[in-house]
């Protein structure tokens, strides 16, 4: 099994060999470009569902079920700038929504500027969470 750092350096992998997909779906239809999060899925899991294609809804939830995928959206969260949105699940209860957040920054200009990351910057990113889990997580220890 894959560390969290392994997950987000194959995800900076996809994203360079795939394109950075920025529009509807978690998958572009015309090209191999998938979103970040969606990169992030492949990355943990191996594949590419084809919903992420044509059903966001379905997307967000194949994405959600996956531990991997999850954790490592969180780690790149966590390094962006800007704050995680939290969603409402039920009266009283909220939750971070770690993949809009993740999805949204890859695809909005920040503050004070005028386009989005540009994929370089997206990967970047991804390997400064990587390389931020790297340094955080002692290697294990021989028995």
């Amino acid at each position: 099994m894959q560390t969290t750092a392994q997950t987000l350096a194959e995800t900076a992998h996809i994203i360079s060999t795939h394109g950075l997909h920025t529009g509807e779906q978690f998958a572009a239809t015309d090209s191999d470009a998938v979103d970040i999060c969606a990169a992030v899925y492949m990355a943990a899991e191996g594949t590419c569902p084809p919903e992420f294609a044509n059903d966001e809804v379905a997307s967000l939830a194949i994405i959600e079920a996956s531990a991997p995928a999850m954790a490592a959206i969180r780690a790149i969260s966590e390094v962006l700038d800007s704050s995680v949105n939290e969603t409402e699940i039920e009266p009283g209860t909220w939750v971070p929504d770690y993949i809009e957040h993740v999805s949204q920054w890859a695809m909005t200009p920040g503050i004070g500027q005028t386009e989005p990351p540009t994929t370089s910057e997206v990967i970047g990113r991804i390997l400064r969470a990587a390389n931020t889990l790297a340094i955080q997580t002692p290697a294990a220890t021989a028995a």
